[in-house]
């Protein structure tokens, strides 16, 4: 199940509230200028289905993002629990960081954390199957995927080559809770 828990930043351990409607974390991550969706698939999709294969399921409403925000790319990524650099994968997106690109991420399968940190507040959000999320450039984020990550997500991109972490160098993504694995 989808949520959003909001904390403020110097309460890392006490959520100021929690939601688990779609539509209400949808209306409250737009307050601060977060997109957050939900989508169905336009055709089945089968376990190993191909990048092809998933992004023709997605195809409407991919373009339909792609026609509203101007990005240009779009390409799938897989991560199992079985994979062999998922500790450094994990690691690499745990600290607070910006890019100067919306980073764009539907989940197709599994499970994400996506930590936003905004105007003195941490909008913690686990994104299950079906939800997309659009962090808009300049958001100091974090990124969480479980020590035992599993996920088939579909990104989105106005240049693939650009898409750069900044670090904040803050302290701040050590202080709140991580993702847990999902239950399996």
């Amino acid at each position: 199940m989808s949520r959003l828990r909001i904390y403020e930043e110097n309460q890392p351990n006490t959520p100021v509230s929690e939601i688990t409607a779609a539509g209400d974390i949808a209306s409250e991550l737009g307050r601060v200028g977060v997109r957050f969706e939900q989508w169905d698939a336009g055709a089945p999709i089968a376990p190993g289905a191909s990048q092809e294969e998933v992004i023709a399921a997605y195809r409407s409403d991919i373009e339909r993002l792609m026609h509203e925000e101007g990005y240009r790319s779009v390409d799938v990524i897989s991560l199992a629990p079985d994979h062999p650099d998922r500790t450094a994968l994990r690691q690499k997106f745990l600290n607070e960081h910006t890019h100067s690109e919306d980073e764009v991420r539907f989940f197709v399968a599994g499970s994400g954390q996506f930590t936003l940190h905004i105007d003195g507040r941490v909008y913690d959000v686990l994104c299950e199957a079906g939800d997309l999320i659009g962090v808009p450039d300049g958001t100091p984020h974090w990124f969480d995927m479980s020590e035992s990550p599993y996920f088939v997500a579909i990104r989105l991109f106005t240049n693939k080559e650009g898409w750069v972490a900044n670090f904040t160098g803050t302290d701040i993504a050590g202080r709140f809770p991580r993702m847990e694995p999902a239950p399996r």
